[in-house]
């Protein structure tokens, strides 16, 4: 196995650790084999879209999340560093409304599996970063919603000293307690 594949504090949302080889030349990896990622990760995916945004230090972008075709991410950096975060919206989890972070960098390699039932959102931490996210449903405007990235309620522990730069979407994201969520 070319990865190293831990569940987080919620156990769907994984984290995985790809093994880098590099030399004075530079490095190379496999980012991703369906193979393995099926047997390791999530049996039953298939992705559809690649997606790539880049930002600047103290975007955040998030909570996102579809409510009908609901999207499972597979994320990663290739330039800079974020904290990646997912938030359970599934009402009938044990673990409706917590929420994991962690920091994905060019330099870690690491990649987050944020499942269907998910909320996803990222911070920039670098003075930029490319974010690389493959997708397991097409997007849909119509069902797209936002959770608040300040939800009290939620708690997230954003590793940030400034107010961050938010879309407006964003900005008028609605607390976890008002939104709709999964069964």
């Amino acid at each position: 196995m070319t990865k190293q594949v831990t569940a987080t504090a919620l156990p769907e949302v994984k984290l995985i650790e790809q093994k880098v080889f590099g030399d004075a030349r530079g490095f190379f990896f496999e980012s991703f084999n369906a193979r393995e990622f099926t047997e390791h990760v999530e049996a039953s995916v298939e992705f559809v879209q690649d997606n790539h945004s880049r930002s600047s230090k103290g975007v955040l972008r998030g909570l996102h999340y579809q409510i009908k075709n609901a999207q499972g991410k597979l994320v990663r950096v290739v330039e800079g560093e974020v904290f990646d975060v997912a938030v359970d919206i599934r009402k009938s989890s044990p673990n409706f409304g917590k929420w994991v972070g962690v920091t994905l960098s060019v330099e870690n390699h690491r990649q987050l599996w944020v499942p269907p039932g998910f909320a996803h959102g990222f911070v920039v931490l670098s003075e930029s970063a490319q974010v690389l996210y493959k997708i397991t449903d097409y997007w849909f405007p119509e069902y797209e919603r936002s959770i608040v990235w300040n939800d009290p309620a939620v708690g997230i522990e954003w590793p940030i000293n400034f107010e961050p730069l938010l879309a407006e979407k964003d900005a008028a994201g609605k607390p976890l307690a008002d939104a709709e969520v999964y069964a």
